[in-house]
């Protein structure tokens, strides 16, 4: 991927809680630890989730004297579209991935950055206020009555982005906090987002189950891939790693592993992203 332009994951959903930050630096950093190189923008200058997070980890590397993976990142303190252009220009260059983490809100940048992705990945919690962002259903049937704002959003993006370059924006809904006890809301939600996916087209992937361990690393940068500085993990959390990798693959991205990197990785304890 040395030769074209970097594939672009944008993750977007206009309402916050749902693990749309925690997903993104999960998965730059798992690619970051396959070795390919990967440039992530912070859309949210108030907030700065991903940007701490990455702060966090450099600060973490540093004091313990190890080398952690990461991405090369920035904050887009831009006012024009013109501005976020140069931005995303300046971050891509020379990357094999551009991840852009949006505010939880509607936002014109945010707007801007999603019909320019490859890939799409908007998180949501397993409940319908979450799936009232991309459709509304019945009271009484839970069948699907409209689409919401933000998936004819989406939607007309795809087709102006498909008829412009001819590119196809892999649109996937990334189940998070699915709540395992409560079957017949999981089945109920589960339905109505097949039934949409239909329409629309996204694809549905499982995501990060609602996890203390994801609370804790925030203040040490460090991610459930960072095998031998995480210190004696329980069963828990060898089952959210795992959660993750089958999240990451589920995301079906580009497959380029630059070899050496990857070997460089290896040699600092860093767990390949699809060992057992």
């Amino acid at each position: 991927m040395t030769s074209h332009k970097a594939h672009t994951i944008v993750f977007a959903n206009e309402k916050g809680g749902t693990g749309k930050s925690t997903t993104a630096v999960h998965v730059a950093v798992a690619l970051a630890t396959q070795g390919h190189r990967v440039g992530m923008i912070d859309l949210d200058p108030r907030q700065r989730t991903v940007t701490r997070y990455m702060e966090n980890r450099g600060e973490t590397a540093k004091r313990r004297n190890i080398v952690l993976p990461a991405p090369e990142f920035a904050v887009f303190k831009g006012d024009t579209l013109e501005a976020l252009a140069e931005e995303v220009a300046a971050v891509a260059q020379g990357k094999d991935f551009l991840m852009v983490d949006t505010p939880g809100r509607d936002d014109v940048f945010a707007r801007a950055m999603a019909s320019q992705a490859h890939t799409l990945v908007t998180p949501m919690n397993d409940s319908f206020v979450d799936f009232d962002l991309i459709g509304q259903v019945d009271a009484e049937t839970f069948k699907v009555k409209r689409l919401s704002f933000y998936s004819e959003l989406i939607f007309e993006a795809r087709k102006s982005r498909a008829k412009a370059d001819g590119v196809s924006i892999d649109w996937v809904v990334l189940r998070n906090r699915v709540q395992h006890h409560d079957a017949r809301n999981k089945k109920r939600v589960g339905d109505a987002l097949t039934e949409l996916s239909r329409r629309v087209g996204f694809r549905v992937i499982p995501g990060l189950s609602e996890r203390v361990i994801y609370r804790e690393l925030f203040p040490s940068g460090l991610t459930l891939l960072d095998k031998g500085h995480l210190g004696e993990l329980g069963v828990s959390h060898i089952a959210a790693r795992q959660e993750l990798r089958e999240m990451v693959a589920g995301l079906a991205l580009p497959s380029v592993v630059h070899e050496q990197e990857a070997a460089s990785a290896d040699a600092h304890n860093q767990e390949p992203l699809d060992a057992a």
